[in-house]
């Protein structure tokens, strides 16, 4: 199965989890959140990321920390399934929340996102399908690459 397939798979079985008493909470917020070493009532859309991948066979992306699932050398211009969507507020400045790609559809992305309602809140309840126009989407990153090292980040032995 290609890696782009088994994260949109394993995202859409996720799909109706909710958190237990709407505090960023529950045993499987907890296990996301657990992947990126966060403790239960941290927001976790970025941690929701992490553990599709991990679940995929990654080793990255490892973070909770939203802004983070988007470096330069990530960045793709493209939207396809398995490709992390990330969405800027501006009242934050920066981005702050992101779900995968499932599906493009024209100008319409479909995702499964973490940490969000039927609204899209940024803090809401569970896993969700989402549909987003592109234009509200600031930022692509695809972590299925694998990275080549250059000279500056080789390990020292």
């Amino acid at each position: 199965m290609l890696n782009r397939t088994k994260l949109v798979k394993i995202a859409e079985r996720e799909l109706g989890v909710r958190e237990a008493t709407g505090n960023n909470d529950g045993p499987k917020v907890e296990e996301y959140l657990a992947t990126v070493h966060l403790k239960k009532n941290a927001p976790w859309c970025a941690a929701f990321i992490c553990w599709l991948y991990q679940q995929a066979g990654y080793k990255e992306p490892q973070t909770g920390w939203s802004p983070a699932l988007f470096p330069k050398g990530r960045i793709v211009n493209e939207a396809k399934p398995g490709v992390v969507l990330g969405i800027y507020f501006p009242d934050l400045k920066r981005i702050a929340h992101c779900g995968l790609v499932t599906k493009v559809k024209g100008n319409w992305i479909y995702s499964v996102e973490g940490n969000t309602n039927k609204q899209g809140s940024r803090e809401g309840n569970g896993v969700y399908r989402r549909m987003r126009h592109i234009r509200t989407i600031k930022y692509f990153s695809d972590w299925t690459k694998v990275m080549s090292r250059t000279k500056s980040n080789k390990e020292i032995r």
